[in-house]
């Protein structure tokens, strides 16, 4: 964790030092001329070059390079754009034009380089022409450079490499807890599975912008899935969160997610949109969590110390959460979650194995196998089997219940006789029913103590043949 945040550091100060100077540009009323552009009633941008639903014009007053090293202009947004320096055409990136028939879109960035003679000793004009008809959503910041920097502009390759390392370590963890599941059905896996998959899906789609210049129109769907993605994983993490630590809030904590997380759409900025996500997710996470660490339930202390860092990491670096220490958090979270996972199941099976061989010799019993070990439960006692998530129910005669880590389709099979499946999540004892009655539209099934059991239209009519031929204590009402 702490090499983590030390890394995030370093790389933050690397891109302080980074940052170029912002240039003074003027918006002009202009028109292409045979020597260059011809501009006019020239003013000042106060805040941002803003080309969306119009055509723009700009204009800066630039100095010459102090050295003799290539230079380009560098235009990236959601903009088609042309470029002139001194009146000499530097090039374009689609067509600009004065409305969305004239304009043809041009790619997301776009490199004009710029030949030594274009230089004049002092200063130099720098002329940009922008439009943007075709961006589909409006930008609070639509445009993300327009500046004049060293030929060829240096790639961020390390950043983009420990983002797929992260990717990949993503995707395998994605695989596990998919295999998990497959094995054994349980909830909490397939969460993490998800919270995998869609933080490694995000670092692709984030990935996409340095990989493959796309032309401009896609940007709102790529940055639109950006958000979508955190939204998910925010959500997925209040899911597990609240499943492992607080299960009776389960229900509230992801209303308040859905709710709170959703809500963000409504937000300027769609990488403030993200952030705040990822950061409501993060700190709705955190109560469950603490509950968990106060109950001493185990694995309570590093999920909380983990929502900790993940957030003092979003409050105090923004601006790199979304691109770059997101992947890595999500990252350090599931993989030793992975591991937990793998190794606990694997002490379960032979917890079990030892158990089934002591029970050989019981076969009038069912060996539970729950969190808390292994118990000896007798099949008369038991009247009904009730599916609950990761586990299955088992309700008992004096209003006992147990929670049995197998799945239902198994108990099936497992079970005698007179046990039948009457829903899909329910196996009833029919050695306990005292009748089937008619509610509503749906249909209930008495025990002979408890609350009633829903049966599904599929499985009445076995039910009923099943009844024909079983003792019951009262008659069966329609």
């Amino acid at each position: 964790m702490w090499r983590t945040l030390l890394l995030i550091l370093f790389l933050t100060s690397l891109a302080t030092l980074a940052r170029a100077q912002d240039t003074t540009w003027e918006a002009c009323h202009g028109a292409p001329g045979v020597t260059g552009p011809v501009l006019s009633d020239c003013r000042p941008i106060g805040d941002f070059v803003d080309p969306q639903g119009q055509e723009l014009w700009i204009r800066a007053t630039i100095p010459a390079p102090s050295d003799t090293q290539p230079r380009a202009l560098y235009v990236a947004g959601v903009a088609s754009s042309e470029a002139w320096l001194n009146g000499e055409r530097l090039g374009s990136n689609g067509r600009p034009g004065a409305s969305a028939r004239d304009e043809i879109p041009g790619r997301y960035q776009a490199t004009f380089p710029i030949r030594e003679a274009a230089w004049r000793p002092d200063a130099n004009t720098l002329v940009v022409r922008l439009s943007s008809f075709h961006g589909g959503l409006r930008f609070a910041g639509p445009m993300t450079a327009i500046t004049v920097l060293p030929f060829p502009y240096p790639q961020r390759t390390a950043l983009l490499a420990v983002t797929f390392v992260a990717a990949g370590a993503l995707l395998a963890a994605t695989f596990g807890f998919g295999v998990i599941h497959a094995l054994r059905r349980t909830g909490s896996s397939l969460v993490l599975a998800g919270m995998a998959g869609v933080a490694a899906l995000q670092s692709v789609v984030e990935s996409l912008r340095p990989l493959f210049n796309y032309p401009y129109p896609l940007h709102a769907w790529r940055m639109s899935a950006i958000w979508a993605l955190a939204a998910g994983f925010a959500i997925l993490l209040v899911v597990y969160v609240a499943s492992r630590f607080l299960p009776k809030a389960r229900g509230l904590m992801i209303g308040l997610a859905v709710g709170g997380i959703g809500a963000t759409a409504l937000l300027p900025g769609f990488d403030n949109k993200t952030v705040w996500a990822l950061v409501l997710g993060v700190a709705l996470a955190i109560p469950p969590a603490a509950v968990g660490v106060r109950r001493r339930i185990p694995g309570a202390r590093p999920v909380l110390a983990y929502l900790a860092l993940f957030l003092a990491v979003a409050v105090g670096f923004p601006e790199w959460l979304a691109d770059f220490s997101y992947f890595l958090l999500v990252a350090s979270l599931v993989l030793p979650l992975l591991m937990v996972e793998v190794v606990r199941l694997g002490r379960e099976d032979r917890g079990r194995e030892a158990a089934l061989t002591r029970a050989v010799s019981l076969p009038d019993r069912l060996t539970v196998a729950s969190a808390r070990g292994v118990e000896l439960a007798p099949i008369a006692e038991i009247l009904a089997v009730v599916g609950a998530d990761d586990y299955v129910e088992l309700r008992l005669v004096g209003g006992r219940s147990l929670l049995h880590a197998a799945r239902l389709d198994a108990l099936t099979t497992q079970l005698p006789a007179n046990f039948l499946r009457v829903h899909r999540s329910v196996i009833a004892n029919l050695a306990h029913v005292r009748r089937l009655e008619r509610d509503g539209d749906r249909w209930r099934l008495h025990l002979s103590e408890g609350a009633p059991l829903p049966v599904s239209r599929s499985r009445q009519r076995a039910l009923r043949e099943a009844l024909e031929d079983t003792p019951v204590a009262e008659a069966i009402s329609a």
